[in-house]
């Protein structure tokens, strides 16, 4: 009685074991497709070519000009002021735009407000103090703000401890530096008390100057056409006879 007692069980056991398994053997599970993995390698961030020259700026007559024009030459950037203690900065400024401008160089003016009200007058006041106190031949823009909430977006680039430069921080006074090469990347900086003339300002000048001018740029283009202009002139003139 036992014996069939136990064997009821295990044979009720089985069978329910079966019943249990069955929906299984029915609708088998899909297996679980593998996540895609993410590729986490870090992307690099795309180079903007010629950084600090990716902005337009108006001239100091209102003309809206790119500063892409100004790619193959090194470039001095400089935020200006008629009525601080360092404007007669001016005529360093123009002496090093004199020896320097045939190699390839420009200096750029950039006239700010935001230091004691030192910059107060309009566009046409301020052209006119620099051409007939300094002789200022180098292209000058219209007034701008360098700092503060209204800084203009070359400054921010500038002056932005984050940018693809080393040479970022707040501007300090009047007539600060900031040298571009002719990629158009900031290169060097100095600051206002730094004379144009200075010796280690006139030393980086010449180290960017003796860099070759790159063959895509507004400067080797304009290069080119002058030699082939040359060219021209030399065939138009009359042989010489011995006489």
């Amino acid at each position: 009685m036992q014996w069939q007692n136990l064997r009821q069980r295990v044979y009720s056991s089985c069978l329910v074991a079966c019943f249990i398994a069955l929906p299984a053997c029915a609708n088998p599970e899909k297996p679980v497709p593998k996540k895609e993995q993410k590729d986490e390698t870090p992307k690099k961030e795309k180079k903007v070519p010629m950084p600090a020259l990716q902005f337009k700026m108006d001239d100091i007559e209102g003309k809206e000009q790119d500063l892409r024009q100004y790619h193959g030459n090194v470039i001095l950037m400089v935020n200006v002021a008629s009525k601080c203690g360092l404007t007669p900065q001016y005529d360093e400024l123009q002496k090093l735009y004199d020896k320097y401008h045939d190699q390839g160089f420009e200096i750029l003016g950039f006239p700010a407000n935001n230091f004691l009200g030192q910059e107060p007058g309009s566009d046409e006041e301020i052209k006119q103090f620099c051409r007939k106190n300094y002789g200022v031949t180098f292209p000058m823009f219209s007034k701008i703000s360098v700092k503060g909430k209204d800084k203009c977006d070359l400054y921010k680039y500038l002056t932005d401890k984050k940018a693809d430069h080393e040479h970022g921080g707040g501007i300090k006074w009047n007539f600060g530096k900031f040298l571009i090469d002719r990629d158009g990347k900031v290169i060097d900086r100095f600051g206002p008390r730094t004379k144009p003339l200075d010796e280690k300002l006139v030393a980086s000048l010449q180290k960017q100057l003796a860099k070759d001018i790159p063959a895509d740029s507004p400067l080797a283009k304009k290069r080119k056409e002058e030699k082939e202009k040359d060219k021209d002139g030399d065939k138009d003139q009359p042989e010489k006879k011995d006489s």
